[in-house]
């Protein structure tokens, strides 16, 4: 980043660097948990496939106050994460992460 950040003075910006700091905090969480190397060759677009479910999903799931705080868009993203995982063929059962079947219902409607 640039010495003087301007865009670092506006709010929306500065959620949205937060909001990022978390998933990726997150999404490596989720990697340790699962035992899947962070080199995993696959993992590229996977997480290209996840962050597209998310940016489609998210501003409906806020306009439908399915998620209206930091924690709630983390977890829609972990949600994302584990479908495309779930869909490249990783053995994930629920038992091993976290259940939201709220927000796992929300992405079946979506994502159609």
């Amino acid at each position: 980043m640039s010495a003087h950040d301007e865009w670092g003075h506006d709010p929306s910006v500065q959620m949205m660097r937060r909001v990022f700091s978390l998933m990726e905090k997150a999404q490596a969480e989720m990697m340790e948990q699962l035992s899947i190397s962070p080199f995993d060759p696959r993992l590229q677009r996977i997480r290209s496939r996840a962050r597209d479910f998310f940016e489609e999903t998210w501003p409906i799931a806020m306009r439908k106050e399915i998620v209206s705080n930091d924690q709630e868009t983390i977890r829609l993203y972990l949600c994302c994460l584990k479908h495309v995982l779930k869909l490249n063929g990783f053995p994930i059962s629920d038992q091993t992460l976290f259940k939201d079947e709220r927000l796992e219902e929300f992405l079946k409607e979506s994502l159609r």
